[in-house]
């Protein structure tokens, strides 16, 4: 069910563009600032409801406009589903075949998309929270149960925090820690159990980028020797001062080693893109082959900040993938990954098909 036509209405720089994407390869050609990376973002919207750019939605509105539409068609089998994210300053609404989403994550099953950009290295550079979300989403598609989880967690946690920001005492503050303590619980061993399968690919993956061995592991957000339960427990005079909880599955984090060594402030940006981009793509990979969806790859100038060796390593690795490609580059070609089913060029914020 791979996604067929997009149109984008008042996004950045774009106020009107329409495509029919292929099925395997579309190819965006355009120079630096004529919108490629506007248009990926949008697609990435569509699919998540969130840019991979900013927080703040105002940014993602055309200058003089009240508000952004992307819309898409998805196909499946016997017809075209139609999807719409809508945005103004006031937040995101999304439809589904006609129909208002009550979870965004209504969109990620439709169109699970995933993208690697020039910034792709901020998910080894930055804190534990990007690499926390790029854990979720691999767990989403993998364990449809873990969103629900997922939220309940929130929920309590929320709770939990007013009670403890409000210094209430700890009779009060406790009596979140159950379903805590449950729903932590679920969504940590869901983590982890999907850290063990990224494992596999991404050694492989990562080693045929790098050259050199490739370990994960997941950190569940309390002392690895004892249970939450034990870290909740340990935390209460820390949790009291500082009025939020100090452990839990919203603290965890993916350690990374590269060649034995932590990676972070010990690589160069090039090595730090291509590890990036091995767990990305060994993401995508574990994809699960019997979903009715098919995972959509947004590659932003791939050729950026990489030697020809390591490009051509990435495009070998991306290229083994099944998956919908859609790659923007500042030529009008990319042979490396074959000839394309569509070709569009960007202008200014005009798009035209080639």
């Amino acid at each position: 069910m791979p996604l067929r036509r997009v149109q984008v209405t008042d996004f950045r720089c774009l106020q009107s563009a329409g495509l029919e994407l292929d099925s395997r390869f579309t190819l965006i050609s355009g120079t630096n600032a004529s919108g490629k990376t506007s248009l990926l973002e949008a697609l990435y919207v569509l699919g998540r409801g969130r840019s991979f750019r900013t927080r703040r939605l105002e940014h993602l509105i055309r200058h003089g406009a009240e508000q952004f539409v992307v819309f898409g068609e998805i196909e499946s089998p016997d017809r075209r589903i139609p999807v719409g994210v809508e945005g103004t300053t006031a937040g995101v609404r999304a439809k589904v075949a006609g129909a208002k989403t009550s979870s965004l994550a209504e969109l990620a099953l439709l169109l699970p998309v995933q993208i690697i950009d020039p910034e792709v290295h901020r998910l080894i550079e930055e804190g534990p929270s990007r690499r926390r979300r790029f854990l979720d989403w691999g767990v989403f598609h993998v364990e449809h149960s873990f969103i629900g989880h997922w939220q309940r967690y929130n929920q309590a946690l929320k709770q939990r925090n007013a009670a403890l920001k409000s210094r209430l005492p700890r009779t009060v503050v406790s009596a979140w820690d159950r379903d805590l303590l449950e729903y932590g619980s679920l969504v940590s061993n869901a983590r982890s159990r999907y850290v063990t399968l990224l494992t596999r690919h991404a050694e492989v993956i990562g080693r045929n980028l790098l050259g050199l061995e490739l370990e994960l592991s997941y950190g569940p957000g309390w002392p690895r020797d004892r249970s939450f339960a034990e870290g909740l427990q340990n935390s209460w005079a820390h949790d009291q001062e500082s009025g939020a909880t100090q452990v839990g599955p919203h603290r965890a984090d993916l350690s990374i080693r590269l060649g034995g060594l932590r990676v972070k402030d010990r690589i160069s940006r090039g090595q730090q893109k291509l590890l990036a981009a091995a767990l990305l793509i060994s993401q995508v990979k574990l994809f699960p082959e019997t979903a009715p969806v098919q995972p959509c790859l947004l590659l932003d100038d791939p050729a950026a900040e990489l030697d020809d060796d390591r490009l051509a390593g990435l495009i070998r690795e991306v290229s083994t993938q099944s998956v919908q490609l859609i790659v923007t580059t500042l030529h009008g070609e990319f042979p490396a990954f074959g000839t394309p089913g569509r070709t569009f060029s960007v202008n200014a914020g005009r798009v035209e098909a080639l």
